[in-house]
């Protein structure tokens, strides 16, 4: 290890404060972070020499905090580590990661791509005895390994924000999979109760279902009259006893066990003396944070990373499903992305992309752009920083987003269409904070190889035809075409023409009928207005 002071812990509460002392006696710990200024206090006159901040931007800014441990809570943990991962610093995340697969993903690959460590904190994992076990069963010693149960009570600590399932089981879920040589079980049953506050579950009882025969049990509750932190394993050559509330040499035992026939017919129990399986003192804590450490001075993968914290995550949220389903049984789900990417296309991970969008060829989202759910981006689009782009909006090929751009909702930008955002640039000279904005308003359509002026407004449902300049606003649902653009006619909401002159004589009001969908529209002087409510046929029928 370094020898360096370059931690700063988030969250100094209930686990919070064992992470500050370990890192602490170790060396590392630089900074305390936490809104609560009280707490903060007390830990200064523990910890002298150490800093606090309520300021959790200040330690991402701070060149000598190159590593971030986080301990806020679980609901906090996706933001948190997402911007710490952004600011170039290695993360240690306490159980659970997130509360999201997807979340959990985008973390994932957010530590690969900027070379940062990511560890959470399945603290069983670097327990002496645990790692006993994972031995026993590794070397055949246990036999073939067929049930596991674990058991995870107390009276209290009662949480109103994350159940019990989430606050309990996490640990227990990462072990069992490691038992299991880190396969996933094809499913999952859960059963809870809520009995302090609703809709958060103070009790629940996990079955998983593993290929192989092998079944586990996860029992957790904080409602439980005395404490207990047992994990049993049943093995065709005998049974281990870990338990976590008794003294260190008492806290395993191996019951050499098995199960014969008599003639074929009669099983019987032929069992010899308990065995106390006693391994060297440590505190598990302080091994995982020594390894969070290790791993970060020679960038080496943690026993516990992002893809072994996604694999608990899915078991959890299976879990959950089926607990909310009053038990039915359900499989963990793998994981795909809320949005499809091609994979030559260039993704910053600080861009934001919606559910069901797809991204196709040599397409680039840069930073801080964000496209909506639904979307549509073609080959070869590039999406500059700041852009807005609504709801199903589509991109054909060779379009260019620059900054100052926003598209609402059902936008429809043909290929090879421009948008500027500089009036009069030129090459040598830097107009960067000279960008103008251009608004694209709801369901908008620009032809192929139009350009689009910057600092003008495309008015709803406006349309731009092919190879139009448009240098002026537009109106809403105008029909624009030729260079410069010029208004020649009207367009209705589903792209039909409109039987209607550019404006309407003085005093009155004309009408017209889009051809498709029967919706009526009204012109009154230069504006043209449509009214939903009567439309011929859609109403009538529906």
């Amino acid at each position: 290890m370094n020898g360096l002071r370059n931690i700063a812990v988030v969250g100094g509460g209930r686990w919070g404060r064992n992470l500050i002392r370990n890192f602490f006696e170790i060396g590392a710990l630089h900074t305390i972070c936490d809104m609560n200024e009280a707490l903060l206090d007390s830990y200064l006159e523990k910890y002298p020499n150490i800093n606090t901040t309520t300021n959790f931007n200040s330690i991402l800014e701070n060149p000598l905090l190159s590593r971030i441990v986080i301990a806020a809570p679980a609901i906090q943990h996706y933001a948190l580590a997402k911007k710490a991962l952004l600011a170039g610093k290695d993360v240690y995340v306490e159980k659970p990661l997130c509360l999201d697969c997807g979340e959990a993903r985008e973390l994932i690959d957010l530590a690969q791509k900027s070379g940062r460590i990511l560890m959470i904190g399945h603290l069983l994992q670097y327990h002496p005895y645990v790692l006993k076990l994972q031995e026993l069963v590794s070397t055949g010693e246990l036999g073939r390994l067929q049930y596991i149960v674990s058991n995870r009570l107390n009276l209290g600590a009662v949480r109103t924000e994350e159940n019990s399932l989430w606050n309990f089981a996490p640990h227990d879920v990462s072990v069992i999979l490691s038992l299991c040589g880190n396969q996933m079980p094809e499913s999952v049953r859960c059963l809870g109760g809520d009995f302090v506050s609703q809709g958060v579950a103070d009790k629940a009882l996990m079955t998983l279902r593993f290929n192989g025969g092998i079944r586990s049990h996860i029992y957790v509750s904080w409602l439980n009259p005395y404490k207990e932190q047992k994990l049993i394993l049943t093995g065709s050559h005998g049974m281990a006893v870990f338990d976590d509330t008794k003294p260190w040499e008492k806290k395993l035992v191996f019951y050499r066990t098995q199960i014969k026939w008599n003639n074929g017919i009669i099983p019987q129990i032929e069992s010899e003396s308990s065995e106390p399986i006693i391994v060297p003192p440590a505190e598990p804590l302080k091994e995982e944070c020594r390894h969070f450490i290790k791993c970060c001075d020679e960038r080496i993968r943690p026993k516990t990373d992002g893809e072994e914290a996604l694999r608990v995550l899915k078991v959890l949220q299976a879990a959950q499903k089926s607990m909310d389903a009053e038990g039915t049984e359900k499989k963990p789900e793998d994981f795909q992305k809320a949005y499809h990417a091609h994979s030559t296309a260039e993704i910053d991970p600080k861009s934001s992309i919606g559910k069901g969008t797809k991204i196709w060829h040599f397409s680039h989202l840069m930073a801080d752009s964000i496209v909506g759910e639904g979307c549509n981006i073609g080959q070869n689009v590039v999406i500059s920083p700041n852009v807005r782009l609504g709801r199903n909006v589509k991109v054909q090929n060779n379009v260019s987003i620059y900054s100052g751009v926003t598209c609402e909702d059902d936008v429809f930008l043909g290929p090879s269409m421009v948008f500027t955002n500089v009036l009069n640039p030129r090459s040598e000279i830097s107009r960067r904070d000279q960008y103008s904005k251009t608004l694209v308003r709801k369901g908008t359509t620009i032809g192929a190889n139009a350009t689009i002026l910057c600092g003008i407004e495309l008015g709803a449902y406006s349309f731009i035809g092919a190879g139009a300049v448009v240098t002026k606003n537009v109106k809403p649902f105008a029909l624009i075409t030729g260079n410069p653009g010029k208004q020649t006619g009207w367009m209705s909401r589903h792209g039909e023409k409109l039987n209607l002159p550019l404006q309407a004589p003085k005093g009155k009001t004309l009408t017209a009928t889009c051809p498709a969908t029967g919706e009526v529209y009204q012109l009154n002087g230069d504006t043209l207005e449509h009214d939903l409510l009567s439309r011929i046929g859609t109403i009538l029928t529906s």
